[in-house]
């Protein structure tokens, strides 16, 4: 059997990179965006006026991604300020994972700007994975016009570290006789899933590299962060426990989430992305023709601590909105009001029978519920998904959840049994 071969692919800087190779093509006779002192943000004089993304020379000022533009803007007078043009990243994204797919055998989009790819078996095909993986990005920036890291190993968790290492337009490995060298020196806080609240407990605890994190007794961290310190302890050493390969089995339910740009701390922007999420599941759902009877909502917070709840109804649905006010209800029930990261609705126990009994909605709501549902559904597949948008998604703070529900529809109409999830963060 073949060796696990796994890419990780990241678009260094994607927001800033898109923008400047947008403004490029439109107007190549004013500077390179990426080579002065600006960021990407909102207006900001509206909810969304937060660093999205910044450039090199910005980072030496101090300024970090998710910080309001004003406090930015302090830091350094000069600073140059662009908006971002989500429907040009969604094109760009849509590029960008279409070339990976032309090479490798399966493809997981992990967000907007990333993606795994699972090179097993290419060997023979491509030589060298690690030799491939050079030439691969090499690609990515003469065809595309945007660099990329790649990370190299065997399993997801490792070769996600591995492109986090030095950027730009850079390849690295971190197999698994290279974690001591490579890993285990970095700060505990380099880990994934190691947020700031964890990585200040652990310093707390006398823990302050990923290789003293390594080398604990699991049960004293279970005994600290329960579940969580588990997970980060097999992570410190290596062991993606969620990898799982890809296989054509029968879709047995339908979930969708997103890692926000900006971490939400208020019950109506969750609930207004819960209602994007919710439109893609419940179109993915009637396209298979399928009903599911139970609903979950997961929450991730800034500190990475995760929440979930679930509900089962009474009857299978394939409705948004039954979908919808269900899982607002499920977050009402589960919030803590923390800083939220990470929104997913997903479906289970999913069935190609239904027999419904009416509870949620009235049998005369339901059935014009159903045939509007149906009809949106024609439309947006007939005339791309941003035919028909709810008015809620008008406003101009609420572009984000428009978009990110546009994206993800389009990429899973083509796709319906592999999940992939879009994230607008940087």
């Amino acid at each position: 059997m073949a060796d696990t071969i796994i890419y990780h692919i990241d678009v260094n800087s994607a927001f800033l990179s898109w923008s400047a190779k947008k403004r490029l093509e439109e107007q190549p006779e004013e500077p390179d965006i990426r080579t002065i002192t600006s960021v990407i943000g909102g207006d900001k004089q509206k909810r969304h006026g937060i660093v999205l993304a910044k450039s090199t020379l910005a980072k030496r000022f101090g300024i970090v991604t998710g910080e309001p533009l004003i406090r930015a803007s302090e830091k350094c007078p000069n600073l140059q300020v662009f908006s971002p043009d989500f429907a040009y990243y969604v094109k760009q994204s849509n590029a960008f994972i279409t070339l990976l797919k032309e090479v490798a055998p399966t493809v997981e989009q992990y967000s907007i700007d990333e993606a795994f790819c699972d090179m097993t078996g290419t060997k023979s095909l491509y030589g060298n994975p690690v030799e491939f993986a050079h030439t691969l990005r090499e690609r990515i920036y003469r065809e595309l016009g945007f660099s990329v890291n790649i990370g190299v190993s065997v399993n997801k968790l490792l070769a996600k570290m591995a492109s986090e290492f030095q950027k730009p337009n850079r390849t690295h490995t971190l197999f698994p006789e290279e974690i001591p060298q490579k890993m285990w020196p970095l700060p505990v806080g380099e880990l994934f899933f190691v947020g700031r609240s964890t990585e200040k407990k652990l310093h707390t605890l006398g823990i302050h590299t990923i290789g003293e994190l390594a080398a604990c007794n699991p049960a004293f961290l279970t005994s600290h962060f329960r579940k969580h310190g588990e997970t980060i302890w097999n992570y410190a050493n290596g062991r993606d426990l969620d990898f799982a390969a890809s296989h054509d089995v029968a879709n047995k339910g339908y979930s969708n989430e997103t890692t926000l740009h900006a971490d939400v701390t208020d019950a109506e922007t969750a609930k207004m992305i819960l209602l994007s999420l919710a439109e893609t599941v419940g179109a993915r759902i009637r396209a298979d023709k399928a009903y599911v009877s139970v609903i979950s909502v997961n929450l991730v917070t800034c500190d990475f601590e995760r929440y979930s709840h679930q509900k089962s109804l009474y009857s299978a649905t394939n409705i948004t909105e039954e979908i919808y006010q269900t899982a607002c209800a499920l977050f009402d029930q589960m919030w803590k009001h923390e800083p939220i990261r990470l929104i997913g609705v997903a479906t289970s126990k999913a069935t190609f029978e239904q027999s419904y009994q009416y509870d949620l909605f009235q049998s005369e709501n339901y059935e014009k519920l159903s045939k509007l549902n149906s009809a949106l559904d024609s439309i947006r597949d007939k005339y791309g998904s941003n035919a028909v948008t709810r008015a809620c998604f008008l406003d101009e703070k609420n572009k984000i959840s428009k978009g990110m529900s546009a994206a993800k529809f389009e990429h899973k109409k083509t796709d319906k049994n592999n999940f992939t999830s879009i994230d607008v963060s940087q």
